[in-house]
Parts: C-alpha cells; sequence; structure tokens
C-alpha cells in the first residue's frame, strides 16, 4: 500500500508527540508499505532519518478552509494513495481515498452538541461530525475518548479502536546528574517546587491550581524543607492567558510562581525529575501524557479523577476532584508530607510507565491499516 500520513504538526506538544513516535515506530517495524509524509522539510527534520519507502511531498498549507481540503484531496488523487491517516481531529470536507482519522480529546465539543453557539461553532461540529462518519476507522486514545465519540457523535462502537499512547523515548530515561544540575543552575532553581507542564488552554484548570498551590504555601511556610516552595509552569503559549497572571497576582504568590513556557525535552526531563511532586488538575483528558512522563522521572502525580486519567494512570497517582481548590491542596500536601505515601506512588508509576508500549500501540495501527483499505 502507498500509505500517507500529515505531519505537519510534528512539533506540538502531544499531537506532535504522536506523530513523531507514529512514523519513527512505523518505519522500524513496516519495510513493506510505502510512507508518504505530508508537511515541510522542517517537519521531516523533526523526525530524523527514515528508511527508503519513506519520503516527503512538501504540503505546507494551512486548513481548515475549502481552499486547502482541495489541494489536499487533489494531491492524495495525484499520487494515487490507498490509505490516508490524519493523526489529530480536523473537518475535512473530502478526502478521495479510505482515511483514518486519530481522535486525541473531544474537549472543545463537550458542552457543545450543534445546537446551539456561534455559526462557526455549528459549522466546526457538523463538519467534525460529517469527517468521523465518512472516515474508515478512528483510532481513540483511550476507552474514555471512544465514549466520549459515541455519545457526541453517535458513532458506532465496532468503528472506534482504542489505541494507547506511551512514553517518548527522549523522556523515558533518566538525566545524568551533571545535567540536572547544569540545567536548574541555568534556570537558577534551587528551592523545591511543584511542576506542571502542558498547555494553558481553560480546561487545564491552572487558575484553580495557583490558588491550590497559595494554601498550602501558606500552610507549609515553617516547614524545614518546603517553607520555600515554588510552582513552576511549563508549557506553550503562556502569555496568551492573561487570567493565569491575574490569578497569581489574587493568589499573592508572584515571588513564587514561574511560567517558563518552553523548555526542550532534554531540560523537560530535567524538571520533571527534579521536581517534588507533579500536579496535573485537568478538568479533561483524552489521555494524559505528561503525567506518565513524570512518573518515568520518579516524580510522585496528583492528578484528576475524571475522564481518561484513571484508566491511563491506575492506581500510581493520588486523584483528587479538579473543580474543588481545597481537594487539590489536600493531594498537594499529602503527596509532600506522606514519605510512605511518596515512595508507594514513585514504584508504582515506574510500573504503570511499562504498561504502554509505541511497538504494541503501532502493531495494532497497521491491523487498522490494513482492515481499513480492505474494507
Amino acid at each position: 500500500m502507498k500509505i500517507a500520513i500529515d505531519i505537519r504538526r510534528v512539533s506540538d506538544y502531544g499531537v506532535g508527540t504522536y506523530t513523531r513516535n507514529l512514523v519513527t515506530t512505523l518505519a522500524r517495524l513496516d519495510p513493506e508499505n510505502s510512507y508518504l509524509l505530508l508537511g515541510r522539510p522542517v517537519d521531516s527534520d523533526e523526525l530524523g532519518p527514515l528508511p527508503q519507502n519513506f519520503s516527503l511531498l512538501e504540503f505546507a498549507r494551512s486548513g481548515p478552509g475549502l481552499r486547502h481540503d482541495l489541494q489536499l484531496g487533489w494531491t492524495l488523487e495525484r499520487q494515487k494513495v490507498h490509505l490516508f491517516h490524519m493523526p489529530y481531529l480536523a473537518p475535512l470536507w473530502l478526502v478521495p481515498c479510505p482515511h483514518v482519522v486519530t481522535v486525541h480529546d473531544t474537549v472543545e465539543f463537550l458542552d457543545f452538541s450543534g445546537d446551539g453557539g456561534s455559526l462557526s461553532d455549528v459549522l466546526s461540529f457538523y463538519r467534525t461530525r460529517q469527517r468521523l462518519h465518512r472516515a474508515r476507522r478512528i483510532l481513540s486514545v483511550s476507552q474514555a475518548t471512544r465514549r466520549d465519540l459515541q455519545r457526541l457523535f453517535g458513532l458506532p462502537g465496532e468503528r472506534i479502536e482504542v489505541v494507547y499512547n506511551a512514553l517518548d523515548a527522549r523522556l523515558a530515561e533518566a538525566p545524568p546528574p551533571e545535567e540536572v544540575e547544569r540545567a536548574l543552575g541555568r534556570y537558577s532553581v534551587q528551592e523545591p517546587y511543584l511542576l506542571y507542564t502542558g498547555n494553558a488552554r481553560p480546561h487545564k484548570n491552572l487558575p484553580r491550581l495557583i490558588e491550590a498551590f497559595a494554601l498550602v504555601k501558606d500552610e507549609l511556610r515553617e516547614h524545614p524543607r518546603y517553607a520555600e516552595l515554588k510552582l513552576i509552569i511549563i508549557g506553550e503559549e503562556l502569555t496568551k492567558h492573561p487570567q493565569l497572571r491575574r490569578a497569581v497576582v489574587k493568589s499573592r504568590t508572584q515571588a513564587h510562581v514561574r511560567f517558563l513556557g518552553f523548555v526542550p525535552p532534554q531540560t523537560l526531563k530535567v524538571f520533571y525529575a527534579r521536581a517534588s511532586a507533579f500536579v496535573f488538575p485537568s478538568l479533561h483528558e483524552g489521555f494524559g501524557l505528561p503525567p506518565l512522563e513524570a512518573m518515568a522521572q520518579g516524580t510522585p502525580v496528583v492528578t484528576s479523577n475524571v475522564s481518561a486519567l484513571p484508566e491511563v494512570l491506575g492506581d500510581a497517582a493520588l486523584f483528587v476532584s479538579p473543580e474543588k481548590v481545597f481537594d487539590i491542596g489536600r493531594g498537594i500536601r499529602q503527596v509532600l508530607l506522606d514519605d510512605e505515601l511518596r515512595k508507594t506512588l514513585i514504584e508504582r508509576g515506574r510500573q504503570q510507565v511499562k504498561r504502554f508500549s509505541w511497538d504494541e500501540s503501532i502493531r495494532q495501527v497497521l491491523q487498522v491499516y490494513r482492515d481499513a483499505a480492505a474494507s
């Protein structure tokens, strides 16, 4: 088969991690099919050297939009592609060949069922539903997302295959001690800190995290280990969310909350490894990779008891109600102060990470490719 894969978001958090591991694992496991990667040379560079059955087809136009969709359809038709894989959810009007789409979450549609909102909301919902119903197969990253797809879009369960994500190899190994000291020194990090990584969209619940940190900070102000506790928030586009700065000012934690923006994977691994706890109070997650990344570095995790997080993290995290600031604060205090709990969570976390494998997941994807093309 000739299989086309969209790699234009390979540099993103989340979708980029998925796309990079999808392609590089296919490159190791599948020497038979021919793969056409749609993107720019800079996107291909993110993937590193690939075998001869992988080639780049330059396609830089961004979507959505009718011109984008027509050009994409014409490109796939001209290249005589047998199967197209879009590794993220995008509402395309027309795809001229059998196609597979990966859905990472449905957060933008959770409070909208097509009967309200702006005209663009309505169009986006119906275009997305049409796209999903036309796809030969849908890859869902968790059972929780599969249930959301069935409930929101009326999709039959037998067309949705659950294929779990796994840890990015760049974040799996522990960083050398000298690298830890060098990286933290570069960022002038000396005190113990709580860590959050990810984007700053509203469902990530960061204002409540800042409020909960302020409560814990006040309660531990005389503690011998945590009196100088900090909160470090790492992620893209933080400057676009002024409500976070307002939350910091309102909670009077300006001197104790730091926003670092994007950091490269090697540095991110250092921050995971040295954090006193990783806190992830998201209101909705399709999978939830950052808690697993923290667990791989031996860091205990406090996270939400909703959506896919209990499914993915099992008994290896301390779960809290993400809508209750006091419950988030309770979880943070418990993980910081209960040494026996910390030890248990660290041990369970390292085992939980081993449950997920890109090799196993991509073998499932290959079977979906075969089934989708044959049907």
